[in-house]
């Protein structure tokens, strides 16, 4: 099992720590670094500037959302991405919700996220192939357009620039057990939410016979501390913003998958709270187990018996939300 650190998206501002992680993360054997996006920070950018301060580790996105650009563009930012950091990127996709795709970026949501989703890699994957002109018969993502309010006069393109590598990994985020299934068939790896090493048959039953080389890439908050309940503070506040706030009350996929793994009261439950303004309460309310099962936190005896759950299964890449780098050091002395 690969390790690779996980810096997720700013905050207020940018964070000082990342780079210095992103280096030492590379300097223990780390096989990646990763950022994600929501409506602040860009995944893209990030990445390039610790690009030009590493050599060797890869550089994933998770996730890039969808609806922030078009299939075209996004795969504009990977090929050159790729360029510069001399063939490191792995490009981590994700359709978001309704709350981000419509609130933030105005766009819809698209009515069969599957079909949507599956138009998007297909255009991002003629680009990096450079075979032909791009062209696709789309409902979400048609090229050339051909809408009621077009010109017209678009034409299919090849890119002008030739990718570094036509097989470029591409990653989607899934989390429903079709998602999941169809992530297997078209991408090359999947980045689970809320992986519990316990019960993967939440995603359903297409984890048990996933393709050769596929990669299975979940994050995990990787503290190495005497409290656990202190530690897993972080992780319930993370919990309690997802399930409660990223979404709308009757659509969070966050919340339904809380739901198909056993804790469905919980899940409406912490919803209610955080809806009604009361987030510290919403906090409070995330099962300690439920942040425990997916998480790896605590001693460093507690951690790598814990840590033999994760390698046993299809986890290929265990991505590490780790806030310091002693529990980087430990997880890496803890994997080898």
């Amino acid at each position: 099992m690969r390790l690779g650190l996980a810096l997720g998206y700013w905050g207020r501002g940018p964070d000082a720590r990342h780079v210095p992680l992103a280096r030492e993360a590379e300097r223990l054997g780390y096989d990646s670094v990763w950022t994600a996006e929501s409506w602040g920070s860009d995944a893209f950018t990030p990445l390039t500037w610790i690009a030009a301060q590493t050599s060797t580790i890869r550089l994933g996105t998770a996730v890039a959302q969808m609806a922030a650009r078009s299939p075209a563009a996004t795969a504009m930012h990977a090929l050159t991405l790729d360029h510069l950091s001399g063939g490191r990127v792995l490009l981590g996709l994700g359709l978001s919700g309704p709350q981000v795709v419509e609130g933030w970026y105005g766009r819809p949501f698209p009515a069969s996220p599957l079909t949507a989703t599956r138009e998007y890699v297909d255009v991002v994957r003629q680009v990096l192939r450079r075979e032909a002109p791009v062209a696709v018969d789309g409902r979400f993502h048609p090229l050339p357009y051909r809408g009621p309010d077009g010109t017209g006069l678009g034409r299919p393109l090849k890119p002008i620039t030739h990718p570094l590598r036509r097989d470029l990994p591409l990653l989607l985020g899934a989390e429903g057990p079709r998602n999941v299934a169809q992530t297997a068939r078209i991408a090359d790896g999947w980045l689970p939410l809320y992986w519990a090493p316990s019960r993967p048959e939440v995603y359903g039953d297409v984890v048990r016979t996933l393709p050769a080389g596929f990669l299975v890439a979940p994050m995990a908050r990787v503290q190495v501390c005497d409290d656990v309940a202190e530690g897993l503070l972080p992780v319930k506040a993370m919990l309690g913003f997802y399930i409660g706030g990223m979404g709308h009350a009757a659509r969070n996929f966050h919340a339904d998958l809380m739901a198909r793994m056993g804790y469905e009261a919980e899940a409406r439950r912490i919803q209610e709270l955080f809806l009604a303004g009361r987030r510290e309460e919403a906090v409070l309310a995330v099962p300690d187990a439920f942040a425990d099962e997916i998480s790896l936190v605590g001693p460093r005896e507690r951690i790598a018996e814990r840590l033999q759950l994760w390698r046993a299964g299809p986890v290929t890449d265990l991505l590490a939300l780790s806030p310091d780098p002693h529990s980087l050091r430990v997880l890496a002395e803890l994997n080898s």
